[in-house]
């Protein structure tokens, strides 16, 4: 499954989808989804929703991964030409600086371009190095001949554009992939795989679930609505994350128990635990302390269901990112033994 999965990474990480501009990636999943022979739906924010029949229907499950990603859109045309940003989701400008970029102008034309530091050249500024990487400091220097504002608003660029950044995606001969925008497009990948193999193994599900890509997570939103009232068990299939402090790694699944809205519901917390154990699944438990995922949105949103997350471990989140093969392997065979065992009984 993971070397399919890895064909999928690297198709969706270079289709850009900064949140607020999905459109053309969520079309694609439709397709690809629908070329299967499964029936997908749009809801009105823009997400897909994929309903499999399942030998039970009283009682179901809803899994979801999300399809945006970080980006910005256009602040202000300087009075050089050049531009200023508004950042998308929660990173910082030192995240993305020197990365070149796309302007997706609302006449569907793009250029290309690369953030900088308008106090970039060390030959001229002294504080190059110091000077603070914030909104009024970093820059896009558009690849078109512009030296002021009229001839950048010429080019068709207007504030409110869009712009997103090369996702760069490499897969190592060691097992390491590479990008921007893993986060979460490691999941997605994984759930269509999982799809593929569905319908090529002729698999029933013991229970009916609801495959939810949603396009607004990193915004707080993505997959808090469209939830069936049968829904018991809520699972979001998103990134772990790495760092001091942290047990999750990029050779694992990575199971949170808690991040910045508080715990995950226990038992199904353990269940997923007992499931990595007999199935001898590589797993880390851990708390993400400055995090919050589509089913911890679904919570405050009032749903009335057992959430988790879990997903494969991402080294540098929200920057040029990293995870391996072995944290994909051991992601796919959670889901695969989450969603063939019987759902949990808390009584």
């Amino acid at each position: 499954m993971a070397n399919q999965t890895i064909e999928w990474i690297k198709y969706l990480t270079n289709i850009p989808s900064p949140t607020g501009n999905t459109s053309k990636i969520v079309k694609e999943i439709k397709k690809i989804i629908s070329a299967l022979g499964y029936e997908i739906r749009e809801n009105n924010k823009g997400s897909l929703i994929v309903t499999v029949d399942g030998a039970d229907s009283r009682k179901q499950r809803f899994v979801t991964a999300h399809v945006d990603t970080l980006g910005a859109m256009v602040r202000i045309i300087k009075p050089d030409g050049r531009l200023k940003m508004d950042l998308i989701g929660g990173f910082r400008y030192n995240a993305i600086e020197g990365e070149y970029c796309t302007i997706h102008t609302s006449k569907g034309k793009t250029y290309t371009g690369t953030i900088l530091l308008h106090q970039t050249s060390v030959h001229v500024y002294k504080e190059a190095g110091t000077a603070e990487r914030n909104q009024e400091n970093m820059e896009i220097r558009i690849d078109e001949k512009t030296q002021n504002k009229e001839e950048t608003m010429q080019l068709g660029i207007e504030v409110g554009d869009f712009v997103s950044f090369d996702p760069r995606t490499e897969v190592t001969e060691s097992g390491f992939i590479k990008s921007r925008h893993l986060d979460d497009k490691v999941s997605v990948a994984i759930l269509i795989t999982f799809l593929e193999k569905i319908k090529r193994d002729k698999i029933k599900l013991p229970y009916t679930t609801q495959f939810f890509i949603s396009n607004n997570e990193e915004i707080g939103y993505g997959g808090n609505s469209n939830i069936s009232e049968k829904v018991v068990d809520y699972l979001a299939v998103d990134m772990g994350a790495i760092g001091d402090d942290q047990q999750t790694d990029e050779y694992s699944v990575s199971i949170c128990v808690k991040d910045s809205s508080g715990p995950y519901h226990y038992l199904l917390r353990k269940q997923l635990t007992n499931l990595c154990i007999e199935n001898s699944i590589p797993y880390r438990l851990d708390i993400y302390p400055f995090y919050g995922s589509d089913a911890s949105a679904a919570m405050k949103a009032g749903a009335d269901v057992r959430h988790a997350l879990i997903g494969a471990g991402i080294d540098a989140s929200h920057a040029y990112e990293r995870t391996h093969l072995s944290s994909i392997e051991a992601t796919e065979k959670l889901i695969e033994s989450y969603l063939l065992s019987s759902m949990m009984d808390e009584s």
